[in-house]
């Protein structure tokens, strides 16, 4: 228990730092992408659709799983909490709030990366309906 105590918070922020750095990659890849993309290069609408969503599919997984993750680690931290206060044997309100406090910040941290990444995650969407549009335009 103690190992688990130990590396909870360095696990879970971890994993959600690694998945912040990855949406914030793909968002900047994309909008690099889009802002040099030449739609003469494409011959099929179906090619520059392809070439438009890429990794869009993995930002959207970010966004829709980061409070889970954050979840995860706020119930993890209220297991632990409540298994320190059964092997005490005494009740300490003071304690038991703290510890729900401190596991309750997993969750917050899940949900502040889950809603950049969503709104990055529709906006590049917007951009693509866009392209597509300009592309079936010419």
């Amino acid at each position: 228990m103690e190992l688990l105590k130990t590396y909870l918070d360095i696990s879970v922020f971890g994993i959600l730092g690694l998945m912040g750095f990855i949406a914030l990659w793909i968002t900047l890849e994309r909008l690099f992408f889009y802002r040099q993309l030449s739609l003469a290069d494409y011959s099929h609408a179906e090619h520059i659709n392809i070439a438009l969503t890429k990794n869009l599919t993995t930002l959207s997984t970010i966004g829709a799983n980061a409070p889970y993750i954050g979840l995860l680690g706020t119930v993890i931290g209220i297991l632990i909490t409540f298994y320190e206060l059964g092997q005490q044997q005494s009740i300490d309100t003071g304690a038991i709030m703290t510890g729900l406090a401190l596991a309750l910040k997993a969750t917050a941290a899940g949900i502040a990366l889950a809603i950049p990444s969503i709104m990055a995650y529709n906006g590049l969407l917007r951009k693509v309906d866009v392209l597509n549009a300009q592309y079936r335009a010419q």
